[in-house]
């Protein structure tokens, strides 16, 4: 039996050792020196939270599909390991094989939320790999990274060798063939990563230079070489039913976040929300075969004796197929004891009818995500959701059982007012006074319903990513707003607000339109003990502010800044098949208060069309 990294006495040490000693039910076990090359695959957070990411559980099954990878798992240690392993210098080791990561031929980081930027370079330190991509040498593995952060890689630039735009399942195979090439002695370091920015979605930072203008935004960002493209092209799965899909996930050994099978039912959405960014880069909408789907479910379920399958999309109800798989799903194991959850569904009548067939209507509460509390507010940032709708869907809910109610919104929108603000009180007042309509004794006692307001990030490739943001002292204003409204409606003792924190959101807003100057801002804030900051009780403003200041960086410069027009953005190399011109016309409409139809009701020219051969829906032949 292979001895793990850590011996006993540290694991008696730490918490939750079983985070760090692998062999979970479905765990791939393969001999590192029958393989030619091995693939540390990360999740820079806790193992509970990365345990719980569908991506890496795709990717590793399509990695170790191959006979010549062998990809192992690597988590952030959690802080009282983090402190053992730089006093002892024990180096960051694959849950696998317990080998350490710097030993592996690619560290592959998932990079799922700007706020676990920092822990990225805990990885790379606690592997012992140097920092900056420029200092590493011919023994160190490439470090690529993925995800929906690497819209925006530009802070992380510095960092990465290779960043790969897109999703996973298309062009590893090409680099894994070039890697093989490399190992050979065809290539050096330098010349693999040439060749390698020469494959579709790959994207070498250390080949393209950036220029500045007097004022600090982008004069010009261009290749170093004339073989490599100007414009790094996302990467689509254009098939998604024949796409790979795991049949046996990973079962840990602790309670994860999310202790379930997903079932990923499709990819895009056709909503076109303003403030979406993976409504606009997963585009177009691709759905999963019926048949395909209900065969995983079986073989995953059956793999993995997890009691819940979660059906994921970003909005599950226009999946064509919903009513005929939650009817299959039912039939076949609901009598099992499996539970079945449904997020991102509108609320309407077919919605909740299934709802209470899978949920336990008294336990359970239901979710709405309105974003904004005024109909004008809600047209600006093209949400498709009337008033009436929600009113009537939670009058559904309610003479259907439900008493407990979430709310979410944002604060902090485009052309936001006080009275929008307010209007967040004024709908969760209707929606109680509708639950109150029910008579007495049809009603499951009081009404709960729980107010959540997070505040905006114009994030890139949005129609909002010429927005000015925020201020912190604004949000908390705007959140104060709502608070005195709530407070003032006469079923106040049914609602209760909660708001995200406001220096968090403004860091996310930094890093999230950032350009490769932030890389010294990072540097400085892990250097001075910052690490799990998506963590609120870890995270710290004043070491954020003190790093902005000692490398002479305004950070206001990219949240409270007008942008104009033709302002070239850190992000404008990479073509997500979605146009700016697109996008600039959508900031344009929301302006105006103007709604885009939905993609099912009318085409409108976004461009993702390149994919699927030109055609986004059967239906616009």
């Amino acid at each position: 039996m292979k001895k793990l990294a850590l011996n006993d006495e540290i694991l008696l040490k730490i918490d939750k050792p079983a985070r760090y000693i692998g062999n979970e039910v479905n765990m791939v076990k393969k001999d590192p020196k029958d393989v030619d090359i091995r693939i540390a695959m990360c999740f820079p957070d806790v193992y509970e939270i990365g345990m719980s990411h569908l991506g890496i559980q795709i990717l590793y099954d399509m990695f170790n599909k191959r006979a010549d990878v062998y990809c192992e798992r690597v988590y952030s240690p959690w802080p009282d390991l983090h402190q053992i392993m730089k006093e002892q210098h024990i180096p960051l080791f694959g849950l696998e094989s317990q080998q350490p990561v710097k030993e592996m031929d690619f560290l592959a980081i998932t990079i799922q939320y700007e706020m676990c930027y920092t822990n990225i370079l805990q990885i790379l330190d606690l592997s012992q790999i140097p920092l900056y991509a420029k200092d590493r040498d011919e023994n160190c593995p490439i470090v690529i990274g993925g995800g929906p952060c690497t819209y925006n890689p530009e802070p992380l630039a510095d960092f990465f060798d290779l960043f790969y735009i897109g999703e996973g399942e298309t062009v590893y195979d090409q680099l894994l063939d070039l890697y093989k090439e490399m190992k050979k002695g065809l290539y050096s370091r330098k010349e693999f990563l040439h060749q390698a920015a020469k494959i579709p979605g790959l994207y070498v930072p250390s080949l393209y230079e950036v220029s500045y203008k007097e004022d600090g935004t982008i004069g010009s960002f261009e290749p170093v070489c004339d073989d490599i493209p100007k414009k790094i092209k996302r990467q689509v799965v254009e098939d998604l039913t024949k796409a790979v899909y795991p049949q046996k996930p990973l079962v840990p050994f602790i309670k994860v976040t999310q202790d379930r099978v997903v079932l990923e039912i499709q990819r895009g959405c056709i909503r076109g929300c303003r403030f979406c960014q993976a409504g606009m880069v997963y585009r177009p909408l691709r759905e999963r075969g019926i048949d395909m789907l209900k065969e995983k479910a079986y073989q995953m379920l059956k793999n993995t004796g997890h009691e819940e399958i979660s059906l994921s999309s970003l909005s599950s109800s226009d999946y064509t197929h919903l009513e005929e798989l939650l009817t299959f799903l039912i039939e076949n194991f609901k009598s099992q004891g499996v539970n079945i959850s449904l997020p991102s569904l509108r609320i309407d009548a077919f919605s909740l009818d299934v709802m209470s067939k899978v949920q336990d209507v008294k336990k359970s509460s239901l979710t709405f995500a309105p974003e904004a509390g005024s109909q004008r507010m809600r047209d600006v940032i093209n949400k498709g959701l009337t008033e009436e709708d929600i009113l009537h869907g939670a009058g559904l809910a309610f003479e259907g059982g439900w008493q407990k109610v979430k709310l979410y919104f944002m604060l902090g929108l485009p052309t936001e007012t006080e009275e929008d603000m307010r209007a967040i009180a004024q709908l969760a007042e209707k929606i109680a006074e509708r639950y109150y309509e029910i008579p007495k004794e049809q009603r499951n006692g009081k009404c709960q319903i729980t107010i959540s307001t997070s505040f905006f990030v114009p994030k890139p490739f949005t129609p909002f990513q010429w927005y000015s943001m925020r201020t912190k002292e604004d949000f908390l204003g705007c959140a104060k707003v709502v608070n005195e409204a709530v407070k003032s409606q006469l079923n106040r003792k049914s609602m209760k607000y909660n708001w995200h924190e406001a220096d968090v959101t403004v860091i996310e807003g930094i890093l999230a339109r950032g350009d490769r100057r932030l890389s010294k801002v990072l540097l400085e804030v892990y250097r001075n003990g910052g690490i799990f900051d998506a963590w609120s009780e870890f995270f710290d403003n004043d070491r954020w502010e003190n790093a902005f200041a000692s490398a002479h960086i305004n950070p206001d410069f990219y949240t409270v800044r007008e942008r104009s027009e033709d302002e070239v953005f850190p992000w404008d190399f990479i073509d997500t098949g979605v146009t700016k011109e697109f996008l600039l016309k959508e900031w344009h409409r929301a302006m105006e208060g103007n709604v885009t139809p939905n993609c099912r009701q009318q085409c409108s020219g976004c461009g993702a069309m390149v994919y699927k051969g030109g055609v986004c829906y059967e239906n616009t032949h």
